[in-house]
């Protein structure tokens, strides 16, 4: 074995004259720049942890403070009104200091305390900056002067150039609801669902929860609030993702895309060599904390935890219940290719590989004429199927030896990479099954060239194009969202590519090649592989997945309308689904919690009474395009004060899970909360934020348009629709649901959705009735590389 030869420092040989002992210089070289950089790490997070500990201070404040008191000392002033006095009486007895050198140290501790208490009141008065949420509810354009003179406060004591985590520590905590608010909210949101019997037994099980068991559970709740950082996130991310039991590729894992129209390079090596540089200088960022917090309006601060675990990130499975695997460190990535796996070293010399170097091991890969070995070409369809027999096979075959190296080395790397052996994308001949095709190829490929435990799959294509499966239990999307920018803005405009396609950049033939990994997987073990592999298949097989660009109008039109973008499109899902199915049902809209610490997602419930009632005006012959204008204007003021209200604690569905937890480790039991979570969200929604670094324009650089991403359907007869609202004027859906239900049509919701675009939009009378496009804009999709 090369490769092991190739990691032993010395060597040593046993002759009749003694021990012969062998050094390899170039061994102890590496382990000596390997051990700087780890220490060059430990010395950032430290530094990183003094100047977010001290936050919206900064350590030379200390200096500043410990000066003025110094020189009003001198100038025979006392600031501490006699404390300085009495620490240097309380200071030990000692011959070696002199009376002035008690006072100066005296002085320097008075003015420790006092920095370190300054320190102390400066979060505090943030945090308590933070916990205002009025602003979030102030109609756009009449902010009055008390919430302007807010903002101006939060500003001033922000701080600046914050690291990533500064904020941690001030942001507030999650408020929990009072219960009779949270139970009224819900009954609102579901009274016109119901007919007169369903809703008087909904009334009665609410009410008999306000007035029995809900108080109990309520103490419960709020003793955690006080203890915890966040009262949702932990069990959020127990009992709805890690203890889930199913596979978790396409039920859980959802997908990013690539540029929709617009490909760098043909050459594969090249483009998965730039994404990998550009991912790993992203990650350096985050090691370093370099990368700004998110701040909304340029005010408000948001939460960074879900960053902590992007990289070096694994979801290993359990039988009860699975766990993450999280490193502070991994030098490789994992790479499969043609049914192989692959140890990729990304460092020579402590020094990361530059683009052509990475493109040169990434074909090498390509090169290696050797077979997969018995079982391993289907190996990852453990990680697609049920969670127990992946469980069970993990601790009987994957426990030791060869099987255990080679899995640490997946599990424990940077990230995954598939070179796919497919060519997907748009393609101008076929519009819409290309996008489709692409989309289910991202959401589950072949069910077994994807680690769907890893945190990060990234996927790259013969033909260049690429994109990310991502597992969802240690982040939502927009922590995602944020990296892949990055990667593709840094692939478009910082790194690039020669003329030839290739990474710019020297080769260098020295380099040892990618280690192959070794498996030793036995029969049994492949029986239960194939058995995954059925179900998985089945799965995949199941999913009729839709996605296409909307470009007959965007954002620019809809706020001319004085709309908001996103409650425009959740009523235009209304209306496609009632015209779908005939019928209004549950509808899931993920928002986001990160205005408080540790914060995840809350749900809005999107079909409100105000949108059914829009709805029924549309389908309706007889009503007037002004009374369905002013209630669609109505329906998206409720729709926004709803998003809202979820962003700033207010939602109904994360405290009422967080009862029923707290009601199963008391074993009580409660009909109410039993019905409430096992209801079914047969339209579950969810936009993917686009442009959260704002470093280029879309309109000047129309090719750089992101197809955003999508997910698998929730219900096994209902819609799951992702949607991406790019620029001024497209807007990407992508939508799912099961071949095996007779009520849904992936196809046909997606004409449901364009019409009830156009036709909502035809009310605000703005000019000629747009009419939608089938599948692409011709202008836009000229510039696609074939």
């Amino acid at each position: 074995m090369a490769e092991a030869h190739q990691a032993v420092a010395f060597q040593f040989t046993v002759t009749p004259d003694g021990i012969d002992l062998h050094l390899s210089h170039e061994a102890l070289k590496q382990v000596y720049l390997s051990g700087r950089r780890s220490w060059n790490k430990r010395f950032i997070r430290f530094k990183n942890g003094c100047l977010t500990g001290v936050y919206p201070a900064s350590p030379s404040s200390w200096l500043f403070v410990v000066v003025a008191v110094m020189a009003t000392m001198y100038a025979r002033v006392d600031p501490s009104l006699g404390m300085i006095s009495r620490i240097r009486d309380h200071l030990p007895a000692s011959g070696f200091l002199s009376s002035q050198s008690q006072s100066v140290l005296s002085a320097l501790l008075f003015s420790t305390v006092l920095w370190m208490a300054l320190v102390f009141t400066m979060r505090q008065t943030l945090k308590l900056l933070l916990s205002y949420q009025g602003w979030m509810f102030m109609e756009h354009g009449k902010i009055p002067t008390s919430t302007k003179l807010w903002q101006i406060l939060v500003q001033i004591f922000s701080g600046r150039k914050p690291l990533l985590y500064s904020f941690q520590t001030s942001l507030p905590r999650l408020p929990v609801p009072a219960i009779h608010d949270t139970t009224q909210r819900y009954l609102v949101s579901v009274r016109h669902l119901l007919d007169e019997e369903q809703w008087k037994r909904t009334q009665a099980l609410a009410h008999d929860f306000e007035v029995t068991v809900g108080p109990r559970l309520q103490w419960y709740l709020k003793l955690k609030s006080w203890w915890a950082n966040n009262y949702v996130s932990d069990w959020w991310e127990e009992y709805v993702y890690l203890r889930g039991r199913s596979p978790i590729m396409v039920n859980s894992n959802y997908f990013a895309m690539d540029f929709l129209y617009f490909i760098p390079t043909g050459v594969q090596t090249a483009r998965a060599a730039n994404a990998i540089y550009a991912m790993l200088l992203y990650r350096r960022k985050l090691e370093r904390e370099q990368i700004r917090p998110f701040i909304g309006l340029n005010t408000i601060p948001t939460c960074s935890w879900q960053y902590e675990r992007m990289f070096n990130t694994c979801r290993i499975p359990g039988i009860e219940a699975d766990t993450l695997q999280h490193l502070r460190d991994s030098k490789h990535v994992a790479v499969y290719h043609g049914g192989r796996y692959f140890r990729l070293w990304l460092y020579q010399g402590g020094r990361l590989l530059k683009p052509r170097l990475l493109q040169q091991q990434l074909q090498r890969i390509l090169d290696n004429p050797s077979p997969p070995q018995p079982g391993e070409a289907e190996l990852a369809a453990l990680t697609a199927g049920d969670r127990v027999p992946w469980a069970r096979a993990r601790r009987a075959y994957f426990g030791s030896g060869q099987n255990k190296q080679a899995l640490d080395v997946v599990e424990k790397a940077a990230f995954f990479l598939t070179l796919d052996q497919s060519e997907q994308g748009f393609r101008q001949q076929q519009p819409q099954a290309s996008l489709d095709q692409y989309a289910k190829s991202l959401l589950h490929g072949q069910c077994c060239d994807r680690w769907f435990d890893k945190s990060l799959n990234l996927i790259v294509y013969k033909n260049g194009k690429m994109g990310l499966n991502a597992e969802h239990s240690w982040a939502d999307a927009p922590i995602i969202g944020h990296l892949w920018e990055d990667v593709l803005f840094m692939d478009r405009f910082q790194l690039g590519y020669t003329e030839t396609g290739d990474c710019k950049g020297e080769t260098d033939s020295s380099l040892p090649s990618p280690q192959r990994l070794q498996w030793d997987i036995e029969e049994p073990c492949q029986e239960v592989i194939s058995q995954s592999l059925a179900m998985a298949h089945s799965l995949a097989d199941d999913v009729d997945f839709h996605s296409f660009p909307f470009d007959t109008f965007g954002k620019g039109l809809i706020k001319q309308c004085r709309t908001s973008p996103d409650g425009f499109i959740q009523l235009a899902l209304q209306l496609a689904h009632y015209r779908d199915k005939g019928k209004f049902c549950l509808t899931y809209e993920a928002s986001m919690t990160r205005l408080f610490r540790e914060g995840r997602t809350e749900t809005v419930r999107s079909c409100t009474r105000e949108a059914t009632t829009f709805v029924m005006a549309m389908v309706s012959a007889t009503e007037s395009n002004e009374e369905r204008l002013r209630l669609l204007r109505t329906a998206a003021t409720k729709h926004q004060q709803l998003y809202r209200e979820a962003m700033t604690g207010a939602g109904i569905d994360r405290h009422l899970f967080c009862l029923y937890i707290v009601s199963k480790y008391l074993g009580v039991a409660s009909p109410f909360l039993q019905e409430v979570l096992s209801e079914p969200w047969k339209l579950s929604t969810s936009q993917t934020p686009l442009q959260q670094l704002h470093r280029f324009d879309l309109d000047t650089f129309p090719e750089c348009s992101c197809s955003g991403g999508g997910f698998g359907p929730v219900a096994d007869d209902g819609y799951g629709v992702s949607y991406i609202i790019v620029g001024e004027n497209l807007i990407n859906f992508h939508i799912s649901s099961k071949f095996s239900s007779s009520e849904t049509d992936s196809h046909r919701f997606g004409r449901n959705i364009q019409k009830a675009m156009v036709d909502m939009v035809g009310l605000f009378n703005l000019g000629p009735t747009p009419t939608p496009t089938p599948g692409h804009s011709p202008a836009t999709a000229s510039n696609a590389t074939q």
